[in-house]
C-alpha cells in the first residue's frame, strides 16, 4: 500500500512537470532549436571553413555534440529550479511535505520532468543538427547514458538552487556566473588538447568537460577524456548532489521558516 501510494505521488508530479513544459512549447523547446541553429550558421559554416578540422573530423562534425549537451544542460537545469521554487513561492510544497510521501519521492517527480524536457530538447537538437552534418552515431548506449546522467545531474543542481534561492533573482545568479561560463569552457567548441599542458589539468577540474567528450565519444568516437572515467565522474555527482538534496528537504532547508 505504501510503495503504491509513493508510485502514484512520483507519477503524479512527472506528469505534472511535463504538463507544465509541454502547455510553454513554444517558450521550451522551440527557442533551443533555433538557437542552435544559429550556433551551426555562425560557428559551423562560417567559422568552421576557416578553421578546418578537429580531432579528425570536420569542426562541424565536432561542435555538434557539444551544442546539444549545452542543450541538455541548460534546459534540464531551468526546469527544476523554476519549477520547485514556484512551488516554494506559491507554498505548494508544503502540502507535498505534510503528505504521506516520501523525499525521495518529491525529488525523483522533480527531476523527471527535468529529465524528460533535456531529452526532448536533446532530439530536437539533434535533428535540427542533421540538416548540417551527417550524424555518423558511433555508441547509442554512452549517447543515452551520457544524456541521461547529464540531465539528470542538472536537473538536482538545479533543485538545490532552488531549494537556497529566496527570490527569482537568485535562480539567475547561478546559471550566469557559473553554469554558463563553465560550458563555454567544457570543450564544446574546441578540443582541451590544443592548450598548454598546464591549462589542460586545469580544464579537467571542470565536471562539464567529462560530460560534452563522454557524449563526443558517443556521437563521433572522439573524446578528450576516457569515456569511462566520464560516466565514473557523472555518477559521482549525480550520488553526491542526490544526497545533499535529499538532507536539504529533510532538515526543511530554505522551505521551513
Amino acid at each position: 500500500m505504501v510503495n503504491l501510494i509513493h508510485f502514484n505521488a512520483l507519477k503524479t508530479i512527472w506528469i505534472k512537470e511535463c504538463t507544465r513544459f509541454l502547455r510553454i512549447w513554444i517558450q521550451t523547446l522551440v527557442p533551443p532549436a533555433i538557437t542552435m541553429t544559429l550556433y551551426f550558421v555562425i560557428f559551423g559554416n562560417l567559422i568552421g571553413e576557416r578553421i578546418g578540422e578537429m580531432g579528425g573530423v570536420s569542426y562541424m562534425e565536432f561542435i555538434v555534440p557539444g551544442l546539444i549537451m549545452m542543450s541538455v544542460i541548460t534546459n534540464s537545469y531551468s526546469n527544476v529550479a523554476s519549477s520547485f521554487f514556484s512551488a516554494k513561492f506559491q507554498r505548494n510544497i508544503e502540502e507535498m511535505l505534510v503528505a504521506p510521501v516520501s523525499n525521495l519521492t518529491i525529488i525523483l517527480g522533480y527531476v523527471g520532468g527535468g529529465v524528460a524536457r533535456a531529452t526532448l530538447v536533446a532530439i530536437i537538437v539533434s535533428l535540427v543538427s542533421s540538416f548540417f552534418v551527417p550524424l555518423n552515431i558511433q555508441s547509442y548506449s554512452m549517447i543515452i547514458v551520457t544524456v541521461l546522467l547529464t540531465a539528470t545531474l542538472f536537473s538536482l543542481a538545479g533543485l538545490l538552487n532552488a531549494i537556497f534561492a529566496k527570490s527569482f533573482d537568485d535562480i539567475s545568479i547561478i546559471p550566469t556566473f557559473i553554469l554558463t561560463p563553465l560550458t563555454y569552457l567544457g570543450g564544446v567548441f574546441y578540443s582541451i588538447t590544443l592548450l598548454p599542458e598546464f591549462w589542460q589539468s586545469v580544464s579537467k577540474i571542470n565536471p562539464i568537460i567529462y560530460m560534452v567528450n563522454g557524449f563526443r565519444a558517443g556521437f563521433i568516437g572522439v573524446s578528450d577524456v576516457a569515456p569511462s572515467i566520464a560516466i565514473m565522474v557523472l555518477v559521482a555527482f549525480n550520488v553526491a548532489f542526490l544526497t545533499l538534496a535529499w538532507m536539504l528537504l529533510k532538515r526543511g532547508t530554505g522551505i521551513r521558516t
